[in-house]
């Protein structure tokens, strides 16, 4: 199947979902698709939530696609590139509903900074969590505050050292980025419906004030993560980056 960013809205519940046939991985062009549509789901006048999904049975998201930060010429495009997730996060932090992800499996590097970034975030078994990137010698620099805020600074810093270990979804719920864990996908399409149904039979106006209160101390974002994305853009133009990502890609093809 080809890469989609799609919207549709049902009961005041409008459903974002993403695809990309490596992992869902997030290519520049799919993070600017997802941006806009999170923005535009959140002045949607015939909505009150908005459910964060992506297509597939597997991998909720493999973050960054590696092919294309191995492609990337110079520093200017390498901040380019890291500004599409500065970007999704912003937009969800912005929208003023709240945002429920459904998370059917495992989530790594940007993945991990979409989780941190939703309001209320519903998982299976199969959704382990691992922030990979200083094994490609970048960091998750721009999602580092998403994740920090939500899970704490002494987790972030377990994740983001431990780079080539998966957490399970318990510890991610121990943590608080999960706020539940059901043993199926079925399950979890039923806990996201009807935690989503009870929050469109609320007052927007209320939510959006909650919403507000959530992400008090973050108005400084959109300067914050742009000056991460820029020490990742510069980065991962670093010997030590171009020559790790050049030998996962090679392994990737061998297989």
């Amino acid at each position: 199947m080809e890469p989609y960013v799609k919207t549709f809205t049902e009961d005041r519940v409008v459903t974002v979902e993403f695809f990309h046939p490596a992992g869902n991985a997030l290519p520049a062009s799919l993070l600017d698709e997802l941006a806009q549509a999170i923005q535009q789901a959140g002045e949607a006048a015939d909505s009150a939530v908005v459910v964060l999904r992506s297509g597939g049975n597997r991998a909720f998201c493999a973050g960054a696609s590696l092919t294309e930060l191995a492609a990337i010429e110079n520093e200017e495009k390498g901040e380019s590139f890291f500004l599409g997730f500065a970007n999704v996060i912003n937009a969800m932090r912005l929208c003023p509903k709240f945002i429920i992800a459904r998370t059917q499996g495992k989530a790594v590097g940007g993945g991990v900074g979409l989780l941190a970034a939703a309001d209320y975030c519903l998982s299976t078994h199969h959704a382990a969590i691992k922030l990979s990137e200083l094994t490609v010698g970048i960091g998750p620099f721009v999602i580092e505050p998403a994740v920090r805020r939500k899970i704490g600074l002494a987790a972030t810093s377990h994740l983001t050292i431990n780079a080539t270990e998966f957490k399970t979804a318990i510890w991610a719920w121990q943590k608080g980025l999960y706020d539940d864990v059901l043993e199926t996908t079925e399950e979890l399409d039923e806990h996201v419906a009807s935690i989503a149904q009870q929050l469109a039979a609320y007052d927007p106006q209320s939510m959006r004030r909650m919403k507000q209160v959530f992400w008090e101390g973050t108005d400084h974002w959109d300067d914050l993560l742009r000056q991460r994305a820029s020490v990742s853009g510069s980065l991962v133009r670093s010997k030590f980056a171009q020559k790790a990502l050049s030998e996962i890609l090679s392994r990737m093809k061998s297989k």
